[in-house]
């Protein structure tokens, strides 16, 4: 069995491609859900119907600031 030793470790990638894709797809029907949530519901989680909408008409590339790592 061969082994290879790495003396300068490679610098990570910047995140692209179909990870991004899977992300945006997610965050664009987690936004349509948050918008069609009833009063209840919003208030269940927290949130008035104003922030709901505010955050479901963000547009894909508004990404949380925790995905831009």
């Amino acid at each position: 069995m061969t082994q290879v030793a790495l003396h300068h470790p490679c610098p990570p990638r910047r995140r692209f491609g179909l990870k991004t894709l899977l992300d945006a797809v997610s965050l664009y029907r987690q936004r349509g859900t948050l918008a069609r949530l009833d009063a209840r519901a919003l208030e269940d989680i927290g949130i008035t119907r104003e922030q709901a909408e505010a955050e479901a008409s963000r547009k894909i590339w508004d990404a949380p600031e925790f995905w831009q790592r």
